[in-house]
């Protein structure tokens, strides 16, 4: 599934974010950007130990921040690690957290002049953000930088699960619904 905004493409992509072709992957980091489990694991492992020493050297990233190192054996330029925020019911400041994570995304590599960049979806595992509302979270920041200038001209959300395919499906119709009646 795909969205042109702005002449710029938005698309979903069931599967593995370590095998895609992207100037940039986000990984779905923790603060001390000290390696985990699920897409942090996954690229960890599939990228080379070139990216952990990065992070040691970077010595960590605030949480609705993020920042790049190398990446390694992967296909991707380098490796935005994003930190998305723990989800502790909606009053402490989640939503505009998971925005910002998503927005200085594209900032680091808007600022490194890269034309693709692909996304997992953020906090929506061990750090338990509820799939719809972040879909959203994600598809309206994304959609938003792409109206603007910036190098990047394709973003992909590359998911691991048809659950998280069908919410960001859902977001992207939805969002794509409300720009058409807007213009009407």
């Amino acid at each position: 599934m795909q969205a042109l905004i702005s002449g710029k493409t938005l698309e979903l992509v069931l599967g593995d974010i370590t095998t895609q072709e992207a100037d940039a992957i986000v990984n779905a980091a923790n603060s001390g950007l000290r390696g985990g489990g699920g897409v942090d694991g996954a690229i960890h492992r599939a990228g080379g130990p070139e990216i952990m020493r990065e992070c040691r050297r970077l010595g960590g990233c605030p949480t609705g921040s993020a920042c790049a190192t190398t990446a390694g054996r992967l296909k991707a330029r380098i490796v935005i690690h994003a930190v998305g925020p723990i989800w502790s019911g909606g009053g402490a400041g989640e939503a505009a957290l998971l925005e910002s994570a998503y927005r200085r995304s594209l900032e680091v590599a808007a600022g490194k002049s890269l034309a693709s960049i692909a996304f997992p979806s953020l906090s929506t595992g061990a750090y338990r953000y509820p799939l719809e509302d972040a879909a959203r979270i994600a598809v309206v920041t994304v959609a938003s930088h792409l109206k603007g200038e910036t190098s990047i001209n394709k973003v992909s959300f590359v998911l691991f699960s048809d659950s998280a395919f069908a919410a960001f499906s859902h977001a992207l119709s939805r969002h794509a619904g409300q720009k058409d009646s807007q213009n009407e």
